[in-house]
């Protein structure tokens, strides 16, 4: 599934704007340890050659058990509220998040599936066309991170190999200090290391580290998706006048032949 386009709307919000790459949480389980934007991309930015990417939604789907907080999670940063009074989601929801990467208009389009099983079957089909996959657990239950594995496990099935930056998010570090807090995120960077995930921990009744952990997130899809975009462009066919292709075997083209009469046309 490739990403929807979205028509461009008003300016973001000045805590949406990324001029620079954000960091990583914990140089021990993280997806790039550059600190800038790669090259081309920067370079495309400057030249506003990043073609249909503005336009674009990159789907991020957040699983997870049931009570973890993927719901807290999303609406901190979303809406920038925290509700006590807890509902399951029921099937799946989103919220779009618009941004401002290295000058270009992106959004994330964020899925928010519902952990528990009896909706299992209706959530997976909403994991397919992820370019992120957030699989939340809490700090506080081993269990839901001994169960980060499956949830992945089932949305990797529904996306191509290879498609997808993978987070492995630990929720509710406001519960957690010490020694207790560092043995629990320990635990969680080696399976994150394990599943080829950059790991983070977040509170989403304090707000830390939620907007520095979308900003990443956001950042990581932009970048690819310009990245895969300059590739498109420069493996396309060329084209010249009314769309001939040009022929870059060395053969001239096949021309009617002239011997033959020509079909008549139709009126």
């Amino acid at each position: 599934m490739r990403p929807s386009l979205t028509p461009l709307g008003p300016s973001v919000s000045r805590d949406r704007v990324i001029t620079s790459f954000p960091k990583w949480y914990t140089p021990a389980a993280c997806l790039q340890l550059r600190e800038h934007f790669h090259g081309q991309v920067s370079a495309a930015c400057q030249r506003g050659n990043t073609g249909t990417v503005g336009l674009r939604l990159s789907k991020v789907v957040v699983v997870g058990d049931l009570y973890v907080g993927k719901t807290c999670l999303i609406h901190r940063f979303c809406k920038n509220v925290f509700n006590h009074d807890y509902k399951a989601t029921i099937g799946v929801d989103f919220e779009i998040e618009r941004f401002e990467v290295a000058g270009t208009p992106f959004s994330l389009q964020i899925w928010d599936t519902a952990g528990q099983e009896k909706f299992k079957c209706i959530a997976s089909a909403y994991y397919r066309g992820a370019q992120v996959i957030i699989t939340a657990f809490d700090l506080t239950d081993v269990q839901t991170l001994e169960h980060a594995r499956q949830w992945l496990e089932d949305a990797l099935r529904e996306n191509e190999p290879g498609a997808c930056f993978l987070f492995l998010v630990g929720t509710k570090k406001d519960l957690l200090s010490g020694a207790a807090c560092e043995q629990a995120e320990a635990e969680a960077v080696r399976l994150a290391n394990e599943m080829q995930a950059e790991y983070w921990s977040v509170s989403a009744k304090t707000g830390e580290n939620v907007k520095a952990f979308f900003s990443r997130v956001a950042a990581l899809a932009f970048e690819r998706s310009v990245l895969q975009d300059l590739e498109r462009r420069s493996s396309a066919p060329l084209q010249v006048g009314g769309g001939d292709l040009i022929r870059m075997e060395g053969r001239p083209p096949k021309t009617p032949d002239s011997r033959r009469p020509s079909s008549p046309s139709c009126c």
